[in-house]
Formats: structure tokens, sequence, C-alpha cells
């Protein structure tokens, strides 16, 4: 740990979701792997443990995304009338590195209203 961390956020909700960086400090990295939370920030020391983000970002990327690829699949099928293995091939291809790439910056940003919303650092 360094020096006393600020009060309130530097970050905002978006820069935090953004950067993927803790609430508090916006210095040190939220997550540990993939889209795992780490127990605590590495700069500033905020106990990460108790962000429980549920499966909110979860839901947000399969309402979101699978909508968007649904639509795109359509079009694809109707436009072009590929084989079907161009199907199998194309829509896992797009969805995986897509549902990551959305995942990690919502999850941050439940992290980071969470933290903005509660009063105290105790109770965090």
């Amino acid at each position: 740990m360094t020096d006393a961390a600020p009060a309130s956020p530097q970050l905002g909700i978006l820069a935090t979701a953004v950067r993927c960086r803790c609430p508090r400090c916006g210095r040190g990295p939220l997550f540990a792997g993939v889209l795992t939370v780490r127990d605590h920030c590495l700069v500033c020391g905020l106990d990460l443990r108790a962000c429980d983000t549920g499966d909110g970002a979860a839901f947000a990327v399969m309402l979101v995304l699978g909508t968007i690829l649904v639509v795109l699949a359509f079009w694809v099928e109707f436009h072009f009338n590929p084989p079907l293995w161009v199907h199998v091939v194309l829509w896992p291809a797009l969805a995986f590195p897509g549902a990551i790439a959305m995942l990690r910056p919502l999850k941050a940003a439940l992290v980071a209203q969470q933290y903005r919303v509660r009063s105290t650092e105790h109770s965090m």
C-alpha cells in the first residue's frame, strides 16, 4: 500500500468500466484473471471481497450480444444463404470474444457503482 487513498473515487463509473481499474484510486487493476475480481486493490488496498456483481453483467451481455448475433445470423442467412458449416464456425467465433469484451467493462461498472453507493468503506 502506498499513500492514503482519496475519500471519493477519482474515476467515474464509465472511466472505471473502460479502464477496469480500482473504483477508489483508479490505478490498481480490478481483475485478477479474465473475469475474477481481486480480493483487494494492489495500490490502495480497497477490500473488494464484498463486491457481488451477481449475474447482472452476464444478463446484459446475453440480452444485447444475443440480439445482435441473432439479427446478424438472420441477415447472413437471407442475404448470402451460406452452408450450415459457415454458421457453425462464424457465430461462436464472434460470440465468445464479444462476450468477454463486454463482460469485463460491465462487471467493472457494477463494482464501481457498488463502491459509489455504499456510504463507508467498512460495508464493502
